[in-house]
C-alpha cells in the first residue's frame, strides 16, 4: 500500500509485456501519430496561409487540428518513448497533469464540434445572413468559451483525484494516465468521484454537447427537405457531411470508453477504445475534412502551385 507521500511515480503498463507485440504496437502507434501530426499540421497551416479559408468554419477546424495534435501527443508520447528508453515510469505530478490536460482537450473538442454545428445551421438555414451572424466577434467568443469551459470542467474531478492519499498499486493498467485507470489503483473510497465523473460526463461532456450539437441538425434536415432540386439538397447535405461524420465517430468512441456506470469493468477492452479515440480519430479528422471538402482541396492545390513556383 502506498500513501500520497510515498508515490513519486507510476508505472504505465501499456498493452503488452511481450517484446514482439510491443514492437508491432510501437510501429502502429508511430505511423498513426505521424499521419495525425502531418495531416492536422497541414490543415492548420493551410487555413493560416490561405485567405479563402479565413471563415468561421475553418477557424473552428484549425482549433480542432490543434486539439487533435495536442491530445494525441499527450496520450501517445509515453507509449512511444517507453519503447525507446525502456522506461515505463511517469512522475506523480506529470501523471496528474496528463490526466487534467487530456480531459480538458477532450471537453474542448466536443464543445468545438458543438460550435461548428451552429455554424453549419446558420450556413444552411440562413445563408443570406451568415456573414452577419457568424462574424469575427461571434467566432472569437465561441472559441474562447470552448477553451475556457474545456479547462474548467475537468478541474473538480482532477482536484479530488489529486487529493487521494492512498494507492494500492503504482501500476497503471493503461498506456497513459487515464482517470478511470487511476481510480482503479486508489485504495481511497472512490464512490463519490465515480458518481461525479459519471454525472459530469453525462451533463457536461456527452448529453449536453450531444443535444446542442444535434438540435441544429434537426432544423438543417428540415431545411434540406424543403429544397426542391436534388442538386440543392445534395449541396446542402454535402456542406454538413464532414462535420457530422466526425461527431458520430467521436461520440461513439467516447461512450464506449467512458460512459459505463460500472468502473469495475475490465480496463483491457477500454484501452483499445481509448487507442482508437486518441490515435485513430485525430488521424481520420483531417482526412475526412480534406477528402470531402472542395475548398480545402482547392486551397491545397493553390498553395502547392505557389510553392513549386517559388522553388
Amino acid at each position: 500500500m502506498y500513501t500520497n507521500q510515498t508515490v513519486r511515480y507510476f508505472i504505465i503498463r501499456g498493452f503488452s509485456d511481450d517484446p514482439e507485440m510491443q514492437i508491432w504496437i510501437f510501429f502502429l502507434v508511430l505511423i498513426i501519430y505521424l499521419i495525425t501530426l502531418g495531416g492536422n499540421l497541414t490543415i492548420f497551416l493551410l487555413i493560416c496561409v490561405d485567405r479563402n479559408l479565413h471563415t468561421p468554419m475553418y477557424c473552428f477546424l484549425a482549433n480542432l487540428s490543434v486539439v487533435d495534435i495536442s491530445s494525441s501527443t499527450i496520450s501517445l508520447h509515453k507509449i512511444l518513448t517507453s519503447f525507446i528508453t525502456h522506461d515505463k515510469t511517469i512522475s506523480y505530478l506529470s501523471c496528474m497533469l496528463q490526466t487534467y490536460l487530456f480531459g480538458s482537450l477532450i471537453g474542448h473538442e466536443l464543445l468545438i464540434l458543438t460550435a461548428m454545428s451552429y455554424d453549419r445551421y446558420v450556413a444552411v438555414c440562413n445563408p443570406l445572413r451568415y456573414h452577419l451572424v457568424m462574424n469575427i466577434r461571434t467566432c472569437a467568443i465561441l472559441m474562447s468559451a470552448c477553451w475556457l469551459v474545456g479547462f474548467l470542467q475537468v478541474a473538480p474531478i482532477d482536484g479530488i483525484l489529486y487529493s487521494f492519499s492512498c494507492y494500492s498499486s503504482i501500476d497503471v493498467n493503461h498506456f497513459f494516465c487515464d482517470i478511470v485507470a487511476l481510480m482503479k489503483t486508489s485504495c481511497n473510497d472512490t464512490s463519490f468521484l465515480e458518481f461525479l465523473f459519471f454525472i459530469e460526463g453525462i451533463t457536461v461532456l456527452s448529453v449536453t454537447p450531444f443535444v446542442l450539437t444535434f438540435i441544429p441538425y434537426i432544423f438543417i434536415i428540415i431545411a434540406i427537405l424543403k429544397i426542391r432540386s436534388n442538386r440543392g439538397r445534395y449541396k446542402a447535405f454535402y456542406t454538413c457531411s464532414s462535420h457530422l461524420t466526425v461527431v458520430i465517430l467521436l461520440y461513439t468512441t467516447l461512450v464506449s470508453q467512458y460512459m459505463t456506470p460500472n468502473l469495475s469493468s475490465t480496463l483491457d477492452s477500454k484501452k483499445y477504445f481509448a487507442l482508437f479515440n486518441t490515435a485513430a480519430v485525430p488521424m481520420l479528422n483531417p482526412l475526412i475534412y480534406s477528402l470531402k471538402n472542395k475548398d480545402v482541396k482547392k486551397a491545397l492545390k493553390r498553395n502547392l502551385s505557389k510553392f513549386k513556383l517559388i522553388s
